[in-house]
């Protein structure tokens, strides 16, 4: 059974950083796209970023472009989120997700069928 399991969440000052952790069970973890999300309070699930299976390939919301760098290590099964100059509107609970289905990478929520927990980050003014 695949799961996965996101770390590296906090509070941080704006202009701050933080780097997202998400491990990945499972041996075809390399195999799968995979992509950050976020859910604000009140407001919808929304993409971040996406990278696909050999990290080569890289989307990002407008929100996180120059900012937040998606990348994978397959040797770890891990996904990571490196996330500069944030902001407080990042404050969100940040979700990992992965596609089993196909190699699209997406903005779209529903082409992911494996989610984590979430980890929250805060930003403080």
């Amino acid at each position: 059974q695949v799961q996965l399991d996101e770390s590296g969440g906090g509070l941080v000052q704006a202009g701050g950083s933080l780097r997202l952790s998400c491990v990945v069970s499972g041996r075809t973890f390399s195999s799968y796209v995979m992509a950050w999300f976020r859910q604000a309070p009140g407001k919808e699930r929304e993409f971040v970023a996406a990278i696909n299976w050999s990290g080569g390939y890289t989307l990002y919301a407008d929100s996180a472009k120059g900012r937040f760098s998606i990348s994978r290590d397959n040797t770890k099964n891990a996904l990571y989120l490196q996330m500069n100059s944030l902001k407080p509107e990042d404050t969100a609970v940040y979700y990992c997700a992965a596609n089993r289905r196909n190699w699209i990478l997406s903005r779209v929520l529903s082409e992911y069928d494996i989610w984590g927990l979430g980890t929250q980050v805060t930003v403080s003014t």
